[in-house]
């Protein structure tokens, strides 16, 4: 069987543009400027008509462990400003397939083509009713690309990424179909084992990732859970 051909690898190369540190800007806002007008995923996202950069790690993450497909009824949490949305739209094809794609997010968002987008927060009592109403049903994967506010304190950022991402998995516990998967971003910091014994009660296989659009200077990593096992209707 032939390898279906994966989303394309910006080379990065050619001239880097430098950014001088402007009176009433920071140091650090600098060097984000020049981060972002230097790296190859924001160049390739804008030439694509991607909201994000972040479009990519999905886009890799699929390539890797095959989790998108036509016909799928997909959660994308914390979905603003909708780069992971147009990717599972791309793939799940809802206005041909019947399949569906939910952004849900308490930042408001501008529509997408194909994606129902509900301005909700996921930690709201009534979400996960609202988003079976949305979906017609229980869904099939659940995306979470959030990421915490951060305080700038270390510890205190690692544990409020860690709480997110519990509720992320609660959420999705709530919402999943058996046999359904689930996607969530995390970020290293020595506190991660909780969370994996929960995934690992209800998941039948729990995989650590790091694509290649993450920033190699980042912690962040990617935790792909599939095989959901409905342990509450057991």
């Amino acid at each position: 069987m032939a390898r279906r051909p994966g989303p394309p690898r910006p080379t990065g190369r050619g001239q880097t543009t430098r950014v001088r540190t402007a009176s009433r800007r920071s140091v650090s806002s600098t060097r984000w400027l020049q981060r972002q007008l230097n790296d190859p995923y924001v160049a390739e996202a804008k030439r694509r008509g991607f909201r994000s950069r972040a479009a990519f790690k999905l886009l890799q993450l699929d390539e890797r462990f095959g989790l998108l497909r036509r016909g799928l009824r997909v959660v994308d949490l914390g979905a603003a400003p909708g780069g992971w949305t147009q990717v599972a739209v791309d793939k799940v094809e809802p206005e041909k397939s019947g399949g569906c794609v939910v952004a849900l997010d308490y930042l408001e968002m501008e529509p997408i083509p194909g994606a129902t987008v509900l301005t909700l927060d996921f930690l709201d009592e009534a979400a996960p009713e609202r988003l079976k109403e949305a979906l017609g049903g229980a869904a099939d994967l659940v995306l979470s690309d959030m990421a915490a506010p951060t305080t700038g304190h270390p510890a205190t950022d690692h544990l409020r990424i860690m709480a997110l991402a519990e509720a992320a998995v609660l959420f999705a516990s709530e919402v999943l179909a058996p046999g359904g998967a689930f996607v969530c971003k995390l970020f290293q910091g020595g506190a991660e084992k909780s969370l994996l014994d929960q995934l690992k009660r209800k998941f039948a296989k729990v995989r650590h990732a790091k694509p290649e659009a993450s920033r190699s200077d980042s912690s962040e990593t990617y935790l792909v859970a599939t095989g959901f096992r409905d342990t509450q209707g057991s």
